[in-house]
Parts: structure tokens; C-alpha cells; sequence
């Protein structure tokens, strides 16, 4: 599996309360697609993330992190003119916590389209997408469309994750059109349910789903909170998947949880339903810890959840 996009320093902070008042902060890492990377490399998969860092601290941490999970990294370029950018995260009891970005200009948003880049897309089984990259630059937005060509030149598999960030966008109107178009060129599209809502203007789920296999995307799975997700297949097929009960302590990086598990699912073969549970327990188990990496299962600690769930 290939991904591509930003990475950025992330300083969580040690202590609830608002961010302005919090003095003490740990150190990890934040970006959609190396979460999803991440992911499937401790479920056993081969994964490689392509992207910017800069020349610095933020930039060499991020690049040694990843290798440590075993992320492939050899299509990765230190910007020596562009910083790394980062975040600031809140902690906080349940629910979502606030976070603030220092991205404008980063190395990451420099990512620029490539022969190399180009090659090593179309070396992998499966390209996964997010509506992120497209939104920090036009040379992130072309790198977007020229690996989505690649992979489907290639005969491999496309998966797009809206992830929808209407700050980074110049207005509502052209994320929504520029989000809904690259949505249209996978094989599987994965929104929340307000997100399809926002992008295809239907209401009702199956009319949100059939809007993208009209157009013809293969698969759409609309995920919904605490109500589950639903998987809708061009066959006409329909499958349910409710949500693990677990304690959440952190709901960033369910989705990207949820995309790993599913796409770890495709890759071994599994059916739909198989591969909707796979994607709701990673999903699951990635909110029990603070860091939005830290709760990615390894193969085991999945194994071992979903037979603790079916003896339940």
C-alpha cells in the first residue's frame, strides 16, 4: 500500500484545559496518511508513505518515527528551504479535542508531482487518498491527481477518505467541488455521513452511496458515529457494521484507523462483511489512547479483540 501527504509535529498536551493555559506538552506526530500507514504496517502489510519534511528537528523526528514502524520512506525529500509544519493538541476527557495547525508554507505543502513518484505508485497493490493534500497547495493538488492516474493505469486499487478540512480550503464552495471530483475518480470512496451529505447533496444515506456508484466508484462506505458504518457495492450489495464498544479516550484518528483496517481487509482477501468489522475494531481500538497513532493495533492485539468481542 501507497499513501501520500503532510506530516506535521504534533505536541499533545499534558495536562486538560484550554490550550492557551497548558505549559507542558509531549511530542508525537500527526497526518491522515501516515496513520493509515502506520496502521497497516502493524497489521503485518508492506506500506510506503511519499511526502515533504523540512531540514529540521520536526522533519528528522518524523522520518525516524516512521521507520521505526517499519513505514517505507525512500520516496520521502527534506525540503532545505520549508519548515515541518506541526499542531497543537488539546487533551481532553472524551470527545474531540481541540487542535491548532502551523502548516501555511510547509515542506509538506511543496509535495510536487514526479517520474519516481509516478513509479513507485504503480509498484503498489492498493493507493489510498485523502482530500487533504489537495487542499495545501496546486502542486500537492496535481501530485493528487497524477498518483491517482498511476495507481489506476496500473490495475491497482483506489481508496478516497474525504476528510474534509474547510479551514485549509480558500472557500466552502470549491472544497466541495474539488473533494467530490477526486472522490469520483476511486474504486472505493470512504465519508463520514455529514461529509457525503455535504458532497454529493442527498440526504439519505443509500441516496448519499448510489450518487458515487452511479459515477462509477466500486464501493462507498458511509461511516456514522455511534450508529456504525454501512458498506454499499456497485453489485447492488448492502452490509451493516455497528461500532465496538470501547473507552475513547481520543476520537482523532478513528477514521484513518478504520481506512487502515478496511484496506488491510482488501488485502487479505476478506469479504465485505469480514472487512467491515476489521475496519470498525481498528477504528475502535485507535481511540483508546491519546496520540493518534498510539492505539493502531499490531495483527495480535486485533486477533485477540475480535475473539474477545465474538465470545462476548
Amino acid at each position: 500500500m501507497v499513501t501520500f501527504g503532510e506530516v506535521m509535529g504534533m505536541l499533545v498536551a499534558a495536562d486538560a484545559g484550554p490550550l492557551a493555559d497548558v505549559t507542558h506538552y509531549t511530542r508525537s506526530l500527526a497526518g491522515a496518511e501516515i496513520n493509515v500507514a502506520t496502521g497497516l504496517v502493524r497489521l503485518g502489510h508492506t506500506a510506503g508513505w511519499v511526502g515533504r519534511v523540512g531540514d529540521d528537528p520536526l522533519g528528522t523526528h518524523a522520518l525516524a518515527a516512521l521507520r521505526a514502524e517499519g513505514v517505507d520512506t525512500g520516496q520521502v525529500t527534506v525540503d532545505p528551504e520549508a519548515r515541518t509544519g506541526f499542531q497543537l493538541k488539546s487533551r481532553v476527557a472524551e470527545g474531540d479535542p481541540e487542535v491548532v495547525y502551523f502548516r501555511k508554507h510547509s515542506a509538506g505543502s511543496r509535495l510536487a508531482p514526479s517520474e519516481a513518484a509516478d513509479a513507485y505508485v504503480r509498484d503498489a497493490r492498493h493507493l489510498h487518498v485523502t482530500g487533504i493534500p489537495a487542499a495545501l497547495s496546486a502542486t500537492a493538488r496535481a501530485f493528487t491527481h497524477r498518483a491517482m492516474d498511476a495507481a489506476r493505469d496500473a490495475g491497482s486499487t483506489v481508496s478516497f477518505d474525504p476528510n474534509l478540512r474547510p479551514a485549509l480550503w480558500p472557500d466552502r464552495a470549491e472544497m466541495v467541488r474539488t473533494v467530490d471530483d477526486l472522490a469520483a475518480r476511486a474504486d472505493w470512496v470512504l465519508p463520514g455521513l455529514s461529509e457525503g451529505r455535504l458532497l454529493t447533496g442527498a440526504r439519505e444515506p443509500a441516496d448519499v452511496a448510489h450518487r458515487y456508484l452511479e459515477r462509477g466508484v466500486r464501493r462507498v462506505v458511509l461511516k456514522d458515529g455511534a450508529r456504525g458504518a454501512t458498506l454499499y457495492d456497485a453489485s447492488g450489495g448492502t452490509w451493516t457494521q455497528p461500532v465496538f464498544p470501547v473507552r475513547a479516550v481520543d476520537t482523532v484518528g478513528a477514521g484513518d484507523g478504520f481506512a487502515a483496517g478496511l484496506i488491510s481487509a482488501h488485502l487479505d482477501g476478506l469479504g465485505p462483511q469480514e472487512s467491515l468489522a476489521r475496519a470498525a475494531a481498528v477504528g475502535a481500538l485507535a481511540t483508546t489512547s491519546h496520540g493518534d497513532r498510539d492505539g493502531l493495533p499490531t495483527r495480535e492485539r486485533l486477533e485477540a479483540f475480535l475473539r474477545a468481542r465474538a465470545a462476548a
